[in-house]
């Protein structure tokens, strides 16, 4: 049985876990909203006690970010429906809450001596399920519901870039920021979440005199530009080569070896969608787009532990039944219908990706000795007397950034939107 795949056998080979315990983190950025954003992660994580755990904090932004865009979506879950002006509001308290607790998981490892490669790869995984939550509050939010073409495109390409900045990690060994990233996209939907909370959504299907285009229509073509400006910066990638043997990957893999996996997701989550015959994607946007988004999330979740790990990556997974299911249903005319297997979709990918996850996590604690959200011990450096804590506390974070060239095993933000 597939659903006990996990119990009966290890994830992790000995070899990738001897690799994960070797892996440092690189990462560069020239981001422009980072710096000025340092005073306050700083302050904040200064509050933060000393016995909360890095990966505590991580995931706590994790599940307030996945609360509040629920409540959206129960409210406009085809994104066409306005959603009330509070939900609104919500999201983008819920989207600041996490990007805060997101850039200082980081400096909280640090602080407490508790950086590890475990910390750098939970921190992946929940960025990974958040940029599929992001993208769907953004859309419901700008009413993005009356071009289904173009919702179809935003969240697709936001979920296929963030496996897309993985995947270029994977090939050259470094994480790389652009000036307009992470940063810069999440304040942007906080923005427009805002302005929907203030003015209301209707606001954003009014025209704008002379152009005559509406507000997210306009919304769309910038966002349109920064994806232009990713996918360009991506595709250095491969007139640079890999950081591997003969320009492969960390792992001596072909450099287009990870665009499988991908395609494996974004191709049949397309087909699907323009054949379904009872409107699938149009009818139920946001089930569509979050179960395809736990595939692609358990996708994207293997390819970081294939870099961190410098392995192959397998290229089939039990995640892809669902997306299956749905297209050969298809193909015999839906002999069931087409809701039924999408939520079908939808919970087997929640649970296979919440297990893999589970599992993959669980091995590594036990082999790195540590725990997963406590901290068992008074951290190095820190703890003998509270006036020396404080002082410790203070040089371990105070001057680097997470993001910007910190050796630190944990990292901040990794998600282009």
């Amino acid at each position: 049985m597939p659903l006990l795949a996990y119990r009966e056998k290890h994830i992790l080979s000995a070899q990738q876990l001897r690799k994960l315990s070797e892996h440092k983190y690189s990462c560069t950025s020239t981001s422009l909203l980072d710096p000025l954003l340092q005073p306050w992660w700083n302050w904040l994580v200064a509050q933060t006690p000393l016995w909360l755990a890095p990966n505590l904090i991580t995931i706590v932004g994790l599940i307030v970010n996945v609360v509040t865009t629920l409540i959206l979506i129960c409210y406009s879950p085809n994104g066409v429906d306005a959603p009330p002006r509070w939900t609104c509001l919500l999201c983008a308290l819920g989207l600041f809450i996490y990007q805060s607790l997101d850039s200082i998981d980081g400096k909280q490892a640090r602080r407490t001596n508790t950086s590890s490669p475990l910390g750098e790869l939970f921190d992946h995984g929940c960025d990974s399920i958040s940029t599929v939550f992001v993208a769907v509050s953004a859309c419901i939010s700008c009413q993005l519901g009356h071009y289904p073409n173009w919702l179809f495109f935003q969240c697709f390409c936001a979920i296929a870039l963030f496996y897309c900045a993985h995947w270029q990690t994977y090939v050259s060994g470094t994480m790389r920021f652009g000036r307009i990233d992470v940063t810069e996209a999440q304040f942007s939907i906080i923005a427009i979440h805002l302005v929907s909370a203030v003015l209301g959504p209707e606001i954003w299907l009014t025209k704008i005199p002379i152009v005559g285009l509406s507000w997210n229509y306009t919304i769309l073509i910038f966002i349109t530009f920064g994806y232009t400006l990713n996918i360009i910066n991506f595709l250095k990638m491969f007139t640079e080569g890999g950081s591997g043997k003969n320009g492969s990957t960390v792992a001596g893999t072909s450099v287009l070896s990870p665009s499988i996996p991908l395609t494996l997701v974004v191709l049949p989550a397309l087909m699907i969608a323009q054949k379904s015959p009872q409107n699938i994607f149009t009818e139920h946007a946001s089930v569509y787009i979050m179960a395809f988004g736990m595939v692609a999330a358990k996708v994207t979740n293997k390819l970081v532990i294939a870099h961190m790990t410098k392995s192959e990556m397998d290229y089939l997974d039990w995640s892809l039944l669902g997306p299956s299911l749905l297209f050969l249903n298809q193909y015999f005319n839906c002999i069931v219908p087409e809701i039924w297997l999408l939520w079908f979709t939808l919970i087997w990918g929640t649970q296979d990706l919440l297990r893999y996850c589970s599992q993959v996590c669980l091995e590594i604690c036990q082999h790195l000795r540590i725990d997963l959200f406590r901290i068992p011990y008074t951290p190095k450096g820190v703890a003998s007397h509270p006036a020396t804590a404080s002082v410790s506390s203070q040089s371990n974070f105070g001057g680097s950034a997470d993001k910007n060239g910190g050796t630190a095993h944990r990292k901040s933000k990794s998600k282009p939107h």
